[in-house]
């Protein structure tokens, strides 16, 4: 995974981001070229060039780190409250079969909490919380094994047929006679 539980980066390289800007708007009052800067602490000349435009806004000041771009929309209660919804299974919601799809956890979250999310936006709340794509079992609960094994054995050898003719022949697409 990306990034850690949370999402986002973590409390500690956010700190090193924002040192490397301190350190960048200290070489900017010196004078030094967006070049050499960028060569120095190992970033790209865009970012440099970003964070100059920056600091000539703001100064020193507007270089420090925000925090995260944005809070979960739902609480950490809410999302607890989610996991026992989704516990209870889709047919307690109404849905036919046991899957659970991100457009079904989309719908019960704008039922339960009057919440919009994107389908992306479900997939990462899910992962930020620890869940993962789950595959179905390609399996219907009411098949029998046994009969199955009997289909293979009788039906299937007939409706197969044989891929390659059982004459001897060469590989080649022409006669190995022709002149």
């Amino acid at each position: 995974m990306r990034y850690p539980q949370g999402g986002g980066l973590t409390a500690e390289r956010q700190q090193f981001r924002e040192g490397l800007r301190l350190q960048a708007a200290e070489r900017f009052a010196r004078g030094s070229a967006i070049a050499m800067i960028a060569k120095d602490l190992r970033v790209s000349v865009r970012s440099v060039q970003r964070w100059r435009r920056t600091w000539n806004e703001g100064g020193p000041r507007a270089l420090r780190s925000m925090g995260p771009a944005s809070l979960p929309r739902l609480s950490e209660k809410q999302f607890a409250q989610l996991e026992v919804e989704l516990a209870k299974g889709p047919a307690a919601h109404g849905w036919e079969d046991q899957r659970w799809t991100l457009d079904r956890v989309k719908t019960v979250i704008g039922r339960r909490f009057h919440l919009t999310y994107t389908i992306q936006g479900v997939r990462k709340l899910l992962v930020r919380n620890g869940w993962s794509c789950q595959v179905p079992v390609r399996r219907a609960m009411e098949r029998d094994d046994d009969a199955v094994a009997g289909w293979v054995k009788e039906v299937w050898p007939c409706a197969e047929g044989s891929r390659r003719p059982v004459e001897p022949g060469s590989s080649l697409r022409t006669k190995p006679d022709s002149p």
